[in-house]
């Protein structure tokens, strides 16, 4: 990139009219859709005007060291092509939640903008990405009140906890589905712990750092074949190996990956490789079937087609737009044509 090494040094009364001529970038979409490289291709355009741009990893697997192929985590070579923050930050055992996400990328995005740098976040979930960038709170977890509440769905039903919650919040008990007592146990929870409805704490389609998301789609065929592609590279790049190195330190939330348990399978002998990369490709693509659901409730991503030979001139024009404010009248709008998704919120 043709910029200079090291950025200017925004003053911190600066860092907001910054922030707001240079907006936080949000590339989303399923899974292989090309995110990372459009990313990189930004950052380079950007840098081609004179601006300093790095990225911010926003999937949680990919934070874990040594979770590598597994992950399709940017190569070497794209590294070193433009600056990445938030991969390899945490220790295979370690847990990820998006509450201790929301607390890393708030931190790098405002040091960037420090430095006078556009942050470029990069995949991750719809949750993921909207936490960085949205007002949305995570609630802390208190044990003995949800021991509690625990020990009260064993012996009065959970019946009665979602009667209270419905007396409590009725308006988070109309949207939750009464016999998840999970859920219930966790909206009466926050309830006590916050002394607000659990229902005040719902995800707001706001933005509390000016940003602007843009969406990769593409036909399902081609999704499906890369998807298929990206298999085939893991298995081709020892992805086997890569699970019985790390097997021993993953946690709990890192073996989650998808394609660690089924790799743990084959070591175990209870499924041949075959079985275990067609059941990969399968799940990934109903993942990417789901991501496409979710993020299509946000009305304020620009879709652009993955496969346009004008992709990147599209997203920088974009870019430039939401620079300019162009998009902010109808984003502030975006509160009232969205629908919440209750339950959602969990640290």
């Amino acid at each position: 990139m043709n910029v200079e090494d090291e950025a200017r040094i925004v003053p911190d009364s600066d860092v907001r009219d910054f922030a707001a001529t240079h907006r936080v970038v949000s590339i989303v979409g399923p899974t292989a859709s090309g995110k990372t490289g459009l990313g990189i291709a930004l950052a380079g355009a950007l840098a081609r005007r004179g601006e300093h741009c790095e990225i911010i990893n926003a999937d949680a697997y990919q934070m874990y060291k040594g979770m590598d192929v597994g992950t399709a985590k940017a190569s070497e070579e794209e590294r070193a092509a433009v600056v990445h923050h938030l991969l390899d930050v945490i220790e295979p055992e370690e847990a990820m939640s998006v509450a201790r996400f929301q607390t890393l990328v708030r931190a790098c995005i405002h040091d960037l903008q420090k430095r006078g740098i556009r942050p470029i976040l990069v995949g991750g979930s719809g949750l993921y990405a909207r936490a960085a960038l949205d007002d949305i709170r995570f609630p802390g977890t208190d044990r003995a009140i949800r021991t509690r509440l625990e020990e009260r769905a064993d012996t009065e039903g959970p019946g009665a906890l979602f009667d209270e919650l419905r007396s409590r919040d009725p308006e988070a008990a109309s949207h939750m589905d009464a016999h998840n007592v999970r859920r219930t146990i966790r909206a009466l929870e926050v309830i006590a712990i916050t002394g607000r409805p659990y229902s005040a704490n719902l995800p707001k389609y706001r933005y509390i750092i000016p940003s602007v998301q843009i969406g990769l789609d593409l036909p399902r065929a081609a999704l499906d074949e890369r998807i298929e592609l990206r298999t085939e590279h893991m298995r081709a790049h020892d992805f086997m190996e890569e699970v019985r190195r790390i097997r021993p330190r993953l946690g709990a939330t890192a073996a989650r990956a998808l394609g660690y348990q089924q790799m743990i399978d084959v070591l175990d002998g209870l499924i041949d490789e075959d079985e275990a990369f067609a059941d990969i490709a399968q799940k990934t693509k109903r993942l990417a079937r789901k991501q496409m659901g979710w993020f299509g409730r946000d009305p304020r991503i620009h879709w652009l087609q993955a496969l346009n030979p004008d992709l990147l001139d599209n997203a920088v024009a974009i870019v430039s737009h939401a620079d300019a404010g162009d998009y902010d009248s109808t984003d502030a709008l975006a509160e009232e044509y969205t629908k919440h998704h209750l339950g959602m919120i969990d640290s």
